[in-house]
């Protein structure tokens, strides 16, 4: 074979074992998304809207806060989540020790990175000497950081488990190393995070500025940009100035607040998130277990209504998108791009919706007598929800994706093994 010939044979292979990866990445975070339905129901319903306002009897609004704080507790922490998860599913032979690595990893990383800070943030209170006083938000990378994380203690795993120190340090051989080496690595991923995250924020804050004053293209732009960011975890950065900060009105400031004050020119950056996170995405759900191997239909189908219910209900969406953004990036590139299409789409027909949680279905009843042509969302919303199902099922089926219950005979024993455990 010349060297022309294997050049191209060299790349193919190349991608394909890129390839691999993220299906390795993308199989590994089904545990810990499987606990993410239930902690977005429990928030939801501990908001202040729901079973906490002030109106009804102590015993329920103290039961709110606790399901708040119980549902805010694994949310809060999913990017930890995600590094135990990945680091177990992706390091071969993995057993205990492999996930108290990827939490000393992970808790030395978060604590570097919260060292640094971002002006780019909305800025949080703390007491200094009796007083409020208000300082730059600490950086934080978001699920991006706990991919990472996983990879790497995954990654050391792998080579050092069974590597033998000398003997005045034999008790820190093998396994008991890898936790030590993970929380250096997790001091050195830190300082890197935090010294690029604040360049790369105010790049994206000066860009949000920029979106408020487009109109439907800026709505739409927004929508595929905060789609693209989140398997980084940089959408809070994108999010902070049109969300929190953009306009004012009545003493309110940011797409959020002045839309639930009543602002009739709000909602730019809200509204056409309603038709994909209540109809497009479960629709998706309904297309993966459509294609899900005969035997698995029944265990993924009991998985996706579980996510779609937390989408529809709550506009939770993470739990789907992280169930085929690494295993098929291509279909989430199409989920950006059609996002960014309904917010235009949206603005551009003079709908106007907000939310104070996300674009569910509880804000969605909660915000009708403020909303303009709510229920005209629906019926973009089943559109979308069309398109989305024919997309989903067509990529699928003609491109063999790897989508939950389509594994591989070796990829599924490997899971029936570890599910008689």
């Amino acid at each position: 074979m010349t060297t022309a010939e294997t050049a191209p044979a060299a790349e193919k292979k190349k991608g394909a074992g890129a390839m691999a990866v993220m299906q390795r990445i993308g199989r590994s975070l089904m545990l810990p998304v499987a606990v993410l339905p239930a902690a977005a129901l429990l928030v939801r319903f501990g908001q202040d809207d729901m079973l906490g306002r002030d109106s009804f009897p102590t015993f329920i609004t103290k039961l709110a806060g606790y399901m708040a704080a119980g549902g805010g507790a694994l949310l809060d922490n999913m990017p930890l989540l995600f590094a135990v998860g990945i680091a177990i599913g992706f390091a071969k032979k993995s057993d205990g020790s492999t996930a108290l690595a990827a939490v000393t990893g992970y808790l030395v990383f978060q604590k570097v990175l919260a060292t640094f800070t971002d002006s780019n943030l909305p800025q949080v209170a703390s007491v200094v000497d009796g007083k409020i006083v208000m300082n730059d938000a600490p950086v934080n990378a978001g699920v991006l950081g706990g991919v990472v994380m996983g990879i790497v203690v995954a990654l050391l795993y792998q080579k050092f488990y069974r590597t033998k120190l000398p003997d005045w340090a034999g008790f820190f051989s093998g396994r008991r190393l890898v936790p030590i080496l993970s929380a250096f690595a997790g001091l050195v991923i830190g300082i890197v995070f935090g010294l690029i995250w604040p360049v790369l924020g105010t790049g994206l804050h000066n860009f949000g500025e920029w979106l408020v004053g487009s109109g439907a293209v800026g709505a739409g732009i927004f929508g595929v940009a905060n789609r693209a960011l989140i398997p980084v975890g940089m959408h809070h950065l994108l999010n902070s100035f049109p969300w929190f900060q953009a306009g004012e009105y009545n003493g309110k400031h940011g797409d959020i607040a002045r839309f639930l004050e009543g602002d009739p020119s709000a909602g730019q950056f809200m509204t056409g998130f309603f038709p994909i996170m209540m109809f497009a995405l479960p629709a998706a759900c309904l297309a993966i277990v459509h294609c899900a191997r005969p035997e698995r239909r029944k265990v993924v189908g009991g998985m996706m209504f579980s996510l779609a219910l937390t989408s529809f209900v709550t506009g939770v969406t993470e739990p789907i998108e992280f169930t085929f953004m690494f295993i098929a990036p291509v279909l989430y590139a199409v989920h950006a791009v059609l996002t960014g299409v309904s917010m235009a789409l949206t603005w551009a027909l003079g709908m106007k919706d907000g939310f104070g949680f996300s674009a569910g279905l509880i804000d969605f009843l909660l915000n009708l007598g403020i909303a303009s042509k709510p229920w005209m969302l629906v019926l973009v919303g089943l559109c979308f929800a069309a398109l989305y199902y024919a997309i989903f099922r067509f990529a699928i089926i003609k491109f063999n994706l790897p989508t939950p219950g389509r594994e591989s005979d070796e990829e599924l024993a490997e899971l029936q093994k570890a599910e008689a455990k």
